[in-house]
């Protein structure tokens, strides 16, 4: 048998009770193992940032022992547990709620690490699995630790830990808020854990499903896919929150530039040693987030609160209060009554919303586009009423998450008038609506409207193109294409594939001047209604000596025969000596029976047969 190998020594089978537990305490394990590591490795990582702070400080306010408690309570606040200062100048404790943003992202990658690798781990520990009776199968994958059993080991192991150090927070100038400790460190830790473990398990659609389940039945493919990939409105909606959060880190942006004496200055007048800088600078790379959500705030309208009472909008700005010197604090907008500069932040969520529109309108009209759908079955264009629906979905979803980023970015930095600081979450997320689904409803018609559209017919061509068309439709004159001499500047027809005998001039037809085939009964050897006449040059208009049937243009085997050549006086003699009647393009050949040419002022007549002779 491939890949099986018959070991020589048998193994004695272990017992029920012993093979359950190594069956499955190493997933439990294994899960305990990774959150206690994870939650150490985001204690040690802050705690060896502070360090190197207080190394470099040249005035250090304490020992390594406050730098430790310090680190751990800053390890609480990444979670968004809200930290307390007891020894204040008035002597009454401070709340400090204001968690920075980037610091989450630390403690959210560990523990979904940890989840995942415990939820990949397997019972056998290796690449090779074997049996009670000895036989080992070569390169089998081990089994997935069960979903319940990674997540509850990895969110025990990481609470097992962040209890221990919540607790030697507490001893430190900054100790955490119980109640916001107890509740923001498990729920991080467990949604973490559960990510981690839906990523191991390859991202199914079915938990979403039954979460979703509550929803109404025409929401629920607009934000989760039959495949399990996110919905049309789930991908619009994080268009448009892409473009908001961007949208107000920008305004931030262009704010600093404008204010950057007012931050440089508030910089140095904070610390004087460049280790205090560095770590203002930090702090302020960590509060990133936060400003981007507080100037996507300010673009849509209700902005934010810089304590009690002094709100901060794009239509005005109330005095603030006595605020620290701080380098993001440098570039609020001043006080007063907005200006069209501070209006024009209002582009930002008007660009979301058509955004998310936009995205709506893709996904309606992608059968026009030869779009399919999940499976390779051809997409069908949604209904206007779908489209709508979809798009206020969207608006729905991108406002409410939103308002959550605007709940965490915000908080208390103080008591009194410092108690509200940053965006009011549900003021944030009615404005997001509103803008949103007053913009991306009509958008997403319109360009569905647009791409649904049939494409117009071919406008019918005019001037000389259609003149052609008709003529090609007469039959005789088929293939003729009209141009200009390069010499004279005068019209002149080149026949093109007229090697057929119907489309010869027929005897008796009449030529221009000069240019005269008698046939017989002095019938016209062309029946057209055209004047060839303005078409043919002439000897007289030539000019000069200059010899038309010595042009490489085509002339010497174009020029029809029974067409009397009058050149080089009476005689009418070819100046070169070629006849230009001796042409290879078969006319000499085609021409009618019976008719007589001048030629050389020597009548000439072709028989009956003499075209077959030819």
């Amino acid at each position: 048998m491939a890949g099986v190998t018959e070991m020589t020594a048998r193994r004695r089978p272990s017992p029920p009770l012993l093979t359950r537990v190594r069956d499955r305490s190493p997933g439990l394990v294994g899960g305990l193992m990774g959150g206690a590591v994870a939650a150490g490795l985001g204690l040690a990582s802050f705690a060896v940032l502070v360090t190197l702070l207080w190394i470099s400080s040249p005035y250090p306010d304490s020992g390594p022992g406050g730098a430790l408690h310090i680190a751990a309570a800053l390890w609480l606040l990444a979670h968004g547990a809200e930290l307390v200062r007891a020894d204040t100048l008035s002597g009454a404790a401070a709340p400090m709620g204001v968690p920075p943003l980037l610091l989450l992202v630390v403690p959210v990658y560990l523990v979904h690490r940890a989840a995942r690798d415990a939820t990949d781990g397997g019972a056998g520990g290796g690449d090779d699995a074997d049996d009670e009776y000895g036989v080992v199968e070569v390169g089998a994958e081990p089994p997935l630790v069960p979903a319940g059993t990674a997540w509850a080991g990895v969110v025990l192991g990481y609470l097992a830990v962040a209890a221990p150090a919540a607790l030697y927070a507490a001893g430190g100038v900054l100790r955490p808020s119980w109640v916001s400790a107890g509740v923001c460190v498990p729920v991080v830790a467990v949604v973490a854990a559960g990510l981690g473990v839906w990523s191991a398990y390859g991202r199914p659609g079915g938990p979403l499903r039954r979460l979703l389940g509550a929803l109404p039945g025409g929401v629920r493919p607009l934000l989760l896919a039959p495949d399990g990939r996110p919905g049309v409105a789930a991908r619009a909606a994080a268009a448009g929150l892409a473009v908001l959060l961007g949208g107000g880190a920008l305004l931030v942006a262009v704010s600093l530039v404008g204010h950057g004496g007012a931050a440089q200055s508030s910089l140095l007048r904070l610390t004087e040693g460049w280790s205090g800088r560095f770590a203002v600078l930090l702090l302020c790379v960590a509060l990133v987030p936060n400003a981007a959500v507080w100037g996507a705030a300010y673009a849509l309208g209700p902005g934010f609160a810089l304590g009690a009472g002094h709100a901060v909008g794009p239509l005005s700005s109330a005095p603030a209060p006595s605020l620290p010197p701080f380098p993001l604090l440098a570039a609020v907008p001043e006080a007063g009554a907005g200006t069209p500069v501070h209006w024009a932040a209002g582009a930002v969520p008007l660009v979301a919303g058509v955004m998310v529109g936009r995205w709506v309108a893709k996904a309606a009209a992608a059968a026009e586009r030869g779009g399919t759908r999940p499976g390779g079955r051809p997409a069908v264009v949604w209904s206007a009423g779908r489209t709508a629906r979809a798009a206020g979905v969207a608006a729905v979803l991108c406002a409410a998450v939103l308002a959550g980023l605007a709940a965490l970015a915000g908080g208390p930095l103080g008591v009194s008038v410092l108690t509200r600081f940053g965006p009011v979450w549900w003021q944030v997320g009615a404005a997001a609506l509103a803008w949103l689904a007053l913009a991306a409803i009509p958008t997403a018609l319109a360009v569905r409207s647009r791409r649904c559209r049939p494409p117009r017919d071919e406008e019918p061509r005019i001037g000389r193109q259609r003149d052609d068309t008709a003529e090609d439709e007469k039959g005789p004159r088929a293939g003729r294409l009209w141009k200009r001499s390069r010499r004279t500047g005068r019209p002149l027809a080149d026949r093109t594939g007229t090697d057929a005998a119907g489309d010869l001039p027929g005897p008796g037809t009449a030529l221009p001047a000069g240019r005269r085939a008698v046939a017989d009964g002095g019938k016209a050897a062309w029946d057209d209604d055209e004047d060839l006449g303005t078409m043919w040059p002439t000897p007289g208009t030539l000019g000069g000596d200059l010899d038309p049937f010595a042009s490489d243009d085509g002339w010497d085997s174009a020029w029809p025969s029974g067409t009397p050549a009058k050149r080089d006086g009476a005689s009418g003699a070819p100046s070169r000596g070629a006849d230009p009647f001796a042409s290879d393009d078969g006319w000499d050949s085609a021409g009618p029976s019976g008719t007589r040419v001048e030629r050389d002022s020597q009548p000439v007549d072709r028989g009956p047969g003499a075209a077959d002779g030819a």
